[in-house]
């Protein structure tokens, strides 16, 4: 800060603007509660349909998503320029007192036309006019105004210096739009850069020279800011990628940081959780040195990193510090490519294994869930928490038809070359290296983060998630891989998904949001007749916004066979169709539905179609918890159990709410089931019939117990199916509630007994069917 700059400042500009970011931020508030309660919330309320329910409604959301964060920036920059204002002012002020004060001594400050300035003492004591006593003063006083006048002048550089770094960091964020950091004042912003370089330098250190202090420190300092942008940017752009590299794989290094893994060991999960939420908090920002961060990282991935330039590779590295977090789309894209590039390289396209770990090799994750060599477990854990990239990085191609390969296909009575997407790989052909768990059990936590990611990438929503009234509509893209997933699972449902149980709580979850899709593939109507009446009374039975999954029925009976066997898996598709059946019943009787939308004059015939087709489902579910359960006996029936009490205290809170068929059940059955709301509803009331309904049994091994498991399951079917229907026809005075619930009850029956004759065709050779 130049000292007549400070000595002269017109601070009612500085003032200006601070009351003109004041009026912005209170406009801005406005412009967000509109935009959330006016413009988000009646978005969600909407019927839509064609392009509008692919593009609009998603786009009214982030709209206001970005109205909100402009207010949040504008809030921050308001703080800030405050914050700096009143700063400025008091050193302004400082400044003149300490010239004020020096006068008094006979002492004057002025400026040396460099942006400097100088004390000098103007009257020597020697030469006071005769009669007069002048201030005294000594080269002390000189000193030490010298001094003050320094300190503020410096105080005031660094005042406005940070507010400069800040705001400009700030605007650095998003190369378009608004960021999301908040802060109160330009101190708290300023603190949390001044952290993340000093947590940056630690980072740098050799791990053997890391004090235990220093770890707690570095580890605390990540927990407390690792969710703040301007911190994670500074701190990654600050480390640099290889650094971050050459940082975990010294901490894990078992021959480096003795006295670390000592006394630290047990702490090394909670830093990997926290350096990985920093770094993937980070990579949303589009700072030209987060970019060249991002592109250099991904270069890291297949260059070595370990002592003496050997294993682990930057990917295997990096995959670790992916697995909390969401990442940058773009990122992970572009790092799932060169990552895919390495596994071809390394298994000879695809035709042999890779990434075994030897005993003397590092253990790179710390979570106990596996040792963290395997790259592609860490980076499916990102992809699960990142729909969008894991749509995209699952339909990407692995292999073409042109490489060198042995994956073949039949065509015309002939063996040829096929071209394999990473789903293609990774599901179905991969070599998969064997893992273990903290316990030295065999790890399942690779195949377990893909199906996770796999359930990222067909849901539009993070793994692990409810979808919510913002999930976008399926897509093209999310659509094309659930065919894909399906056929694939219904080629070989042992080998492919049944081997590992531990994959079936995700593809139920997916199965669970493609109801509609499902239930229009098991319709035996004829799609490709485009005069068909049939598939356009079925289109208009089972409505559907956005993009259709196209199932092959025998693929969709092997998947709710195969998922049935389940009990996180049954319990997904189960809840979700007896709430998506309730949901059609309530629909298709309500006697306002436009014309366009209703199938036709047979009340009754729609009735006993829907209740038929979700008998249908949950009697092919039902046979696969029995096929479970032949095997496995009460265990197994206790942990159904389990898990649909799960389901209930997951969705307890909104079990009856039916937002409106626009919202709810065309985009999922779990929207309408889980959104909130009281439990006065047709589906909350048909769900927590259901709950009550299912109970575990003290079930012994033999046909008998299992035949009237069947028994009980067919009967509670029947009964949530009447129960639906006859709620639907008090609610709108349709059609006679009492007729209405027999028409149910019966077809609902009848579609269970068509699940046994249908399973026994599609699935020969269970236990159940043998």
């Amino acid at each position: 800060m130049d000292f007549d700059t400070l000595r002269h400042a017109n601070l009612k500009l500085l003032d200006d603007a601070v009351e003109d970011w004041s009026v912005i931020v209170r406009s801005l508030q406005t412009l967000a509660r509109d935009a959330e309660d006016g413009l988000h919330q009646a978005a969600n309320k909407a019927s839509w349909a064609g392009e509008n329910s692919q593009v609009t409604k998603e786009f009214i959301g982030k709209t206001a998503g970005e109205i909100k964060d402009a207010h949040t920036q504008g809030k921050s920059i308001h703080g800030i320029l405050k914050d700096t204002a009143g700063e400025l002012r008091a050193y302004h002020t400082q400044l003149k007192d300490a010239i004020d004060r020096g006068l008094q001594k006979n002492l004057t400050v002025t400026n040396t036309g460099d942006g400097g300035f100088t004390v000098t003492m103007n009257v020597h004591p020697d030469r006071a006019a005769k009669g007069h006593t002048p201030p005294s003063h000594a080269q002390s006083d000189v000193n030490a105004l010298r001094d003050e006048i320094q300190g503020i002048l410096g105080k005031a550089t660094e005042s406005d210096n940070s507010a400069s770094k800040i705001l400009k960091a700030l605007a650095d964020q998003t190369d378009y739009g608004f960021g999301d950091a908040s802060y109160k004042d330009r101190d708290a912003a300023a603190e949390a850069l001044k952290t993340a370089d000093d947590l940056a330098a630690l980072v740098k250190k050799d791990p053997d020279d890391l004090s235990t202090a220093e770890f707690d420190r570095l580890n605390a300092g990540l927990k407390q800011y690792s969710a703040d942008p301007l911190f994670a940017e500074r701190f990654a752009t600050t480390l640099g990628p290889q650094k971050t590299l050459d940082f975990w794989a010294g901490v894990t290094d078992p021959h480096t940081g003795w006295d670390l893994r000592r006394d630290r060991r047990e702490q090394f999960d909670d830093l990997q959780k926290n350096l990985s939420l920093t770094l993937a908090n980070a990579t949303q920002s589009d700072s030209a040195a987060m970019t060249s961060w991002k592109g250099n990282m991904v270069a890291l991935v297949d260059q070595p990193v370990g002592r003496g330039g050997g294993f682990p590779l930057g990917g295997q590295v990096m995959s670790n510090l992916m697995r909390w977090g969401d990442y940058d789309d773009q990122f992970l894209n572009s790092y799932g490519d060169k990552l895919m590039a390495t596994e071809k390289k390394f298994t000879g396209n695809g035709q042999h294994g890779a990434w075994q770990r030897l005993g003397p090799d590092a253990t790179l994750n710390h979570t106990g869930t596996d040792t963290g060599w395997d790259p592609m477990t860490g980076y499916l854990k990102a992809l699960a928490n990142n729909p969008d990239a894991a749509t995209s990085f699952f339909n990407d191609t692995f292999l073409t038809k042109d490489e060198d390969h042995e994956f073949t296909e039949k065509k015309d009575d002939k063996e040829v070359k096929k071209s394999l997407t990473n789903f293609d790989y990774l599901f179905e052909e991969r070599d998969w290296p064997a893992d273990f768990d903290s316990e030295h059990e065999e790890s399942i936590a690779g195949r377990n983060n893909l199906a996770m990611a796999l359930e990222a990438a067909t849901t539009g929503h993070p793994a692990g998630e409810r979808p919510t009234l913002d999930t976008p509509h399926h897509n093209a893209e999310q659509t094309r891989l659930m065919e894909r997933l399906v056929s694939s699972i219904g080629e070989d449902p042992d080998e492919r998904l049944l081997k590992y149980g531990h994959m079936l709580d995700s593809v139920g979850q997916i199965t669970s949001e493609y109801l509609p899709d499902i239930n229009r593939s098991i319709s035996d109507a004829d799609r490709t007749d485009p005069d068909s009446t049939s598939w356009k009374q079925t289109q208009k039975m089972y409505p559907m916004y956005g993009e259709e999954a196209v199932l092959e029925p025998r693929d969709v009976t092997k998947l709710l066979f195969t998922v049935g066997q389940s009990p996180d898996g049954y319990a997904a598709v189960e809840v979700g169709q007896k709430a998506y059946m309730s949901q059609l019943m309530e629909y298709h009787l309500n006697p306002d539905l436009p014309a366009g939308q209703v199938v036709d004059d047979d009340t009754e015939g729609i009735v006993r179609r829907i209740a038929e087709k979700s008998g249908e489902i949950s009697g092919t579910l039902a046979l696969g918890r029995q096929e479970e359960l032949a095997a496995a006996g009460k265990e197994a029936d206790e942990a159904y159990k389990d898990s649909m009490d799960l389901v209930k205290s997951g969705i307890s809170g909104g079990l009856g709410t039916a937002v409106g068929v626009g919202t709810s059940f065309v985009a999922t059955p779990w929207i309408g089931a889980a959104a909130g709301g009281a439990t006065t509803t047709i589906t909350g009331t048909v769900l927590e019939s259901m709950f009550q309904d299912f109970k575990s049994t003290e079930l012994e091994d033999s046909e008998d117990t299992r035949g009237e498991l069947w028994q009980d399951s067919l009967k509670n079917n029947g009964n949530r199916s009447g129960q639906a229907a006859r709620l639907a026809a008090e609610e709108h005075g349709m059609v006679d509630p009492a007729d209405a619930e027999t028409w149910a009850r019966e077809s609902g029956a009848q579609g269970f007994y068509n699940a046994q004759s249908i399973v026994d065709g599609r699935t020969p050779g269970s236990r159940t069917t043998s």
